[in-house]
């Protein structure tokens, strides 16, 4: 399952996710990853959720950042959550492949997994590739 977490820039966007993701290290009996982009949120997000930098693995584009996502499953079969921060970044600023990563993920992540996704964009720029998952 995918929830979205749409907003322009500024509007709070990382600030909800990192409260969500934070909640769910406490409650969750599963682990919890973080995937971003840049580590602005490293300080405020619990220890026991696992933080990981695409800049890190110089990941480019929808296709590399799939490939990448799925890797971290495969590693760790206890993922409950996965919370992605700037997404639209990596792929850059394509909505319509967005919606495309969106769609792969479903077809191929398990469906216990819930990924939380933020996407720094006006609502009505959504094309329905995307707002298929809000």
């Amino acid at each position: 399952m995918i929830q979205l977490v749409v907003g322009e820039k500024g509007s709070g966007k990382t600030k909800t996710i990192i409260e969500q993701m934070n909640n769910a290290a406490e409650t969750s009996g599963g682990h919890i990853v973080c995937i971003e982009k840049g580590m602005k949120s490293t300080y405020n997000i619990k220890p026991s959720v696992r933080i990981i930098d695409v800049d890190d693995y110089n990941i480019r584009g929808y296709d590399q950042y799939f490939g990448f996502i799925m890797g971290v499953l495969a590693g760790d079969y206890d993922i409950e959550q996965v919370y992605m921060d700037g997404s639209l970044k990596i792929g850059g600023g394509d909505l319509e492949g967005l919606g495309k990563l969106f769609d792969h993920i479903c077809d191929v992540a398990p469906e216990y997994i819930k990924f939380i996704v933020t996407v720094s964009a006006d609502m009505s720029a959504l094309p329905e590739s995307v707002k298929k998952y809000l």
